[in-house]
C-alpha cells in the first residue's frame, strides 16, 4: 500500500540525509544493490546523514507495518538490502573510520566499506581482520561472522569486536560490549541484523606490514589431486600466522592465463617474520611445486583488493557453502570433479583453510554457529547476462549437491543465497537447535514484533 505523502513529508523534516521515492530521478539507481539479479523497488528510501537518521525511518516503518530493509555496503549475495514496497535505510553514506592507533582500536560507521577500513588502518602499520572482496560492507560481514585473510592469526571480524552502537526496534540508542548489554553483543556476534540497527562499530586493530608477505601459487588441472592432498597435509601444522585460500575458476581474460579452469593458491603472513612466512610457503612448494608462484612483497590494500574487479556491483550472483572437518580422499575427489566441470569465466568455488585462532574462541563466547571446521567451501556464480542464469545456477547447485554428503550440515549465514528455503530451516541449519534457541529468546527481547525481518530471519515467534 502506498504511503500517504504526508508521512513522507513528514520524515523529510525530520531527516538530515535525503528522502527518495519513485518520483525521484535518481531513484533507480539509489535502489540497486550489489547482486544484479535483485530487482526491487522500495516504497521509499532513506538515505541516512547522520546515526540520529535512523530512529525516524525505523519509526516508520514500525507504525506503517511496511517491511523495513537495512542497506550497508549493499553487497548481500541475498539481496537483504532493499524491499519490495517497503522502507529502505540506507546506510552507505556513514562511512567514517577514526583509528587511535595507540589504543590499536578502530571506530568504523556502518556504511563504510572493507576499503574504507583498510586504507584508514595500514598508513599505522595496523589492521582489522576482514573480508577478501573490499567493496563489501563491514556492518553485514561483522554481523555474520567475517573470514578473510587474517582469520587463522586473528579470528573472525566478530573475535575483535569491541563494541557497537545499536538503533533498537523501539528508537532507543544502546551500546552493546561486554560491560554494556552483554546478552545484545553476544547476540550481534553472528546473529546477523536481527536484533536492532547498528550504526558504528569499534574494532581491535592489530600489527600488519603494509608491505605484506603474500602471494599465489597456481596449479593446471592434472595437478590439482596432488596439490590438494599435499596441501591438506602441510596445513595441519602450520603456525597460525598463515592463511590460505584456494579458489578453482577460469581466470579472468585480463590476466593472460587461458581460458582453462586453474587452482589458485593464496596465502597471507600475518607475522612478523618475514623469513619465517617464506619457509612455511618453502615447505608447501617443495611438497607440490607449482606451475606458477608469485610470491613478491605487495602492498596489503592491494592484496585486500586483487578480486574486486570480477564482483562489479550489478553482477548477477548465486552462492551456496557447506563445511569440512578435513579433507580425504572421496571430498578432495568430489571437489576436484566439481570445479573441473567450470566451462567459462563467472563461477568459481572457494576452499578456506579455517583453525587456528578461529578455532580457539570458545563455542559459547559468540553466536557464530560453529568452530570445529577444518575447511569452508564456497560455491558461487558471478556473471553479467541473464541469458546464463540457468547454466551458472545449475553449477553451483550441481556441485554443492555432490559435495553435501562429505560436508558437516552447518552453514555461513553471510554465503546464503536469496533461495536456501524457510527462514527457521535456514535459522536452524546455520545456528543449530541450542544456539538458535538463545537467539529467538534474545529476538523476543530485543525485537518482538519482528521490525528486523529482511534478513537471514531469527523469528520470535520460533
Amino acid at each position: 500500500m502506498p504511503l500517504d505523502p504526508a508521512a513522507i513529508d513528514r520524515l523529510r523534516a525530520v531527516v538530515t540525509g535525503r528522502v527518495l521515492t519513485a518520483q525521484d530521478a535518481d531513484y533507480d539507481d539509489a535502489r540497486r544493490v550489489w547482486n544484479g539479479m535483485i530487482d526491487k523497488r522500495p516504497e521509499v528510501i532513506v538515505q541516512a546523514a547522520r546515526p540520529s537518521d535512523v530512529a525516524p525511518a525505523v519509526a516508520l516503518a514500525r507504525e506503517t507495518r511496511l517491511p523495513l530493509a537495512i542497506r550497508g555496503g549493499g553487497h548481500n549475495v541475498a539481496g537483504n538490502g532493499t524491499v519490495d514496497g517497503g522502507v529502505l535505510l540506507d546506510m552507505g553514506r556513514l562511512n567514517a573510520v577514526e583509528v587511535d592507533p595507540a589504543a590499536r582500536l578502530v571506530r568504523v560507521s556502518a556504511g563504510a566499506t572493507l576499503a574504507d577500513v583498510d586504507r584508514a588502518t595500514a598508513p599505522f602499520g595496523l589492521a582489522v581482520p576482514i573480508g577478501v572482496v573490499s567493496g563489501t560492507g563491514i556492518a553485514g560481514l561483522t554481523l555474520g561472522g567475517g573470514v578473510g585473510w587474517l582469520t587463522r592469526r586473528h579470528g573472525l571480524t566478530i573475535d575483535n569486536l569491541v563494541a557497537a552502537d545499536v538503533v533498537l526496534a523501539t528508537g532507543e540508542h544502546v551500546r552493546a560490549s561486554e560491560e554494556d548489554h552483554p546478552d545484545l553483543f553476544w547476540g550481534l556476534r553472528g546473529g546477523g541484523g536481527n536484533f536492532g540497527v547498528v550504526t558504528s562499530f569499534v574494532f581491535r586493530a592489530h600489527a600488519l606490514d603494509p608491505s605484506a608477505f603474500a602471494g599465489t601459487l597456481v596449479y593446471g588441472r592434472p595437478r590439482w589431486g596432488e596439490a590438494l592432498r599435499a596441501w591438506s597435509a602441510w596445513a595441519a601444522d602450520v603456525p597460525d600466522e598463515i592463511t590460505t585460500l584456494i579458489t578453482f575458476m577460469v581466470p579472468p581474460p585480463d590476466w593472460e592465463l587461458g581460458d582453462r579452469v586453474l587452482m589458485f593458491l593464496g596465502f597471507a603472513w600475518a607475522g612478523p617474520d618475514r623469513a619465517e612466512g617464506e619457509a612455511v610457503i618453502g615447505r608447501l612448494q617443495a611438497a607440490c611445486l607449482p606451475d606458477v608462484a608469485v610470491t613478491d612483497a605487495t602492498r596489503w590494500t592491494t592484496f585486500q583488493s586483487a578480486f574486486d574487479a570480477a564482483m562489479p556491483k550489478g553482477v548477477r550472483a548465486y552462492w551456496r557453502n557447506a563445511w569440512f572437518k578435513a579433507l580425504d580422499e572421496p571430498l578432495i575427489d568430489a571437489i576436484a570433479a566439481g570445479c573441473g566441470e567450470q566451462a567459462r569465466f563467472g563461477t568459481a568455488a572457494d576452499l578456506h583453510h579455517m583453525g587456528g585462532a578461529f578455532g580457539r574462541v570458545p563455542e559459547g563466547a559468540t553466536a557464530f554457529p560453529d568452530r570445529s571446521a577444518g575447511f569452508w567451501l564456497n560455491i558461487y556464480g558471478f556473471w553479467p547476462d541473464a541469458a546464463d542464469d540457468e547454466a551458472r545456477i545449475a553449477w553451483v547447485k550441481g556441485f554443492s549437491d555432490a559435495i553435501r554428503p562429505h560436508a558437516m550440515g552447518v552453514q555461513y549465514v553471510n554465503f546464503l543465497g536469496h533461495d536456501d528455503g524457510p527462514a527457521h530451516g535456514k535459522a536452524l541449519a546455520v545456528y543449530g537447535r541450542e544456539k538458535l534457541a538463545r537467539l529467538v529468546s534474545l529476538k523476543r527481547r530485543y525485537d518482538p514484533e519482528n521490525v528486523f525481518r529482511i534478513n537471514h530471519n531469527i523469528s520470535p515467534d520460533a
